[in-house]
């Protein structure tokens, strides 16, 4: 029986996978002829509800498997369904000079995913995704610490200010919930994980980053996993297949939004994922974020948005100067749009 859809079907994904990776153009024919920034809206809409998804598959999965084997399972099925682009691009992706850097990049990225999945599984997903939105904050500090970046007053203003809405969700003034520490954690290592990747982008291709990543990622988490190993049933491992489609997709919809527009033009959809957050966290949990986490969470959604824009100013000036990034062209026969 044939797919009534012609652009993906199972026996094209190879064909078309790799390409949607590379290319600015957009392979969904109607978004195509939309203007850049709506399809960046639409593809980041996308990735946050793919992303809550996975937050609800990875508890009903944590109900029945340690988080450190859910982790491996989440990268082994991502593994797999990248196998097809991986195979189409060929050995020479994997070229490269600084493969201790991809190593690194690579276990910063396993301790981030680590604590994220240990942490919703603990925390409210409303909560956690707010904390989340903490790692922009931490991503400067570190660009100014270890890649020299010029951070003025206005941004260290702005951090601090990002902090205070922290100090706000984590109410050390009332009960507090330690277990909200570790999503700190996470957000501080995908931070590290962030500067990382400008690092290497500017001698490395995007798809060779990501490609080295999920090859990584798998054994990495293998080790930890064995420990606290127990065979899933067949219902968790649906789960766990499914945490691996929606792993490749909500990583592809982000790469597809930043691939059409400027990261600081979508940075504003990012944080539609705590309403998303919240919505599933209601439905199926039925948790109900208190006040305080609604006020943090806009204390730091205001000042990451701040700093976001501080540094789209800069990259207009000089792209070197922001968080070691370098001048970014901009996606065929897409008009400038600035550093991505």
């Amino acid at each position: 029986m044939k797919s009534p859809h012609r652009y993906w079907h199972p026996r094209r994904f190879p064909r078309t996978l790799a390409p949607i990776m590379r290319s600015g153009h957009s392979y969904l024919p109607p978004l195509a002829a939309l203007p850049p920034i709506i399809q960046a809206m639409i593809w980041m809409i996308l990735g946050g509800i793919t992303g809550g998804i996975m937050n609800v598959v990875i508890r009903e999965a944590s109900a029945e498997l340690h988080p450190l084997e859910v982790v491996f399972f989440r990268n082994l099925f991502s593994l797999i369904f990248m196998v097809p682009f991986i195979a189409r691009l060929g050995l020479g992706s994997l070229r490269t000079a600084k493969i201790g850097f991809f190593t690194l990049r690579a276990g910063v990225a396993f301790i981030s995913m680590v604590t994220w999945f240990i942490g919703i599984t603990l925390v409210p997903l409303a909560t956690a995704t707010a904390l989340n939105f903490t790692a922009p904050l931490f991503a400067t500090v570190l660009a100014a610490l270890l890649l020299g970046e010029r951070v003025r007053a206005r941004r260290w203003s702005a951090i601090a200010i990002g902090l205070f809405g922290v100090v706000v969700i984590l109410r050390p003034f009332g009960p507090f919930d330690v277990n909200m520490l570790i999503l700190l954690a996470s957000a501080a290592t995908a931070a590290m994980g962030s500067i990382t990747v400008k690092f290497l982008s500017r001698s490395e291709s995007p798809v060779t980053i990501v490609t080295y990543m999920v090859i990584y990622l798998a054994p990495i988490s293998l080790i930890p996993a064995l420990f606290v190993w127990q065979w899933p049933s067949l219902h968790a491992l649906g789960y766990l297949v499914f945490l691996g489609v929606l792993g490749v997709a909500s990583h592809l919809s982000v790469a597809r939004a930043l691939a059409v527009a400027d990261a600081s033009a979508i940075a504003p959809f990012e944080f539609m994922r705590l309403p998303y957050a919240a919505l599933l966290g209601y439905l199926f949990f039925a948790e109900r974020p208190d006040a305080w986490t609604w006020v943090g969470a806009a204390i730091i959604v205001a000042s990451s948005l701040y700093v976001a824009h501080r540094e789209a100013r800069l990259a207009r000036h000089d792209p070197t100067k922001v968080s070691g990034g370098r001048p970014q062209p901009a996606p065929p026969n897409q008009p400038e749009q600035g550093t991505a």
